[in-house]
């Protein structure tokens, strides 16, 4: 998510449930960095994500979907995850400073939330949770019509 301070995250003994809460807030508010909606940054990010998965092969997608104010990945990393995530965000995130004549920023959050899949059924909820999240935030009446996501009828990139 581009730079934010979840503190909702530090506070909650629960982190999953402190993330759901999380993420429902950010797919409400209008407010803070909203540069994800702007289609080029927004086909930059899906590009190097397939990157990731087809060239680099750092990880195997199962479903993303690129929201105004934050992204949602499951994969299955092939190699550490702190290693992915720090690829991801510094290509991404100074790509996306480029496109927006931003200088000295920081575009994303340090902090990320992983979550350990142990079941197929698992796997199956948290994909449809992920394709779900702009119909949810009212951004789509159907998961598919969201040009950034695994779920998109036409996918940007």
């Amino acid at each position: 998510m581009p730079q934010t301070r979840p503190a909702v995250l530090l506070k909650d003994p629960d982190p999953g449930r402190a993330f759901a809460r999380e993420d429902r807030a950010l797919g409400r508010t209008q407010s803070g960095p909203q540069w994800l909606k702007n289609p080029q940054v927004a086909e930059m990010f899906v590009k190097a994500l397939r990157h990731g998965e087809t060239d680099r092969q750092i990880y195997e997608l199962f479903a993303w979907v690129l929201m105004p104010n934050h992204v949602h990945v499951v994969c299955r990393p092939k190699e550490p995850l702190p290693e992915v995530m720090r690829w991801l965000k510094s290509t991404t995130g100074n790509r996306a400073n480029q496109l927006l004549g931003q200088t000295g920023q920081r575009f994303w959050q340090r902090e990320y939330y992983d979550h350990w899949i142990r079941s197929e059924p698992e796997l199956c909820k948290l994909i449809r949770y992920v394709e779900q999240n702009p119909v949810s935030a009212g951004l789509v009446t159907e998961q598919e019509d969201w040009p950034w996501s695994s779920a998109a009828k036409s996918t940007g990139g």
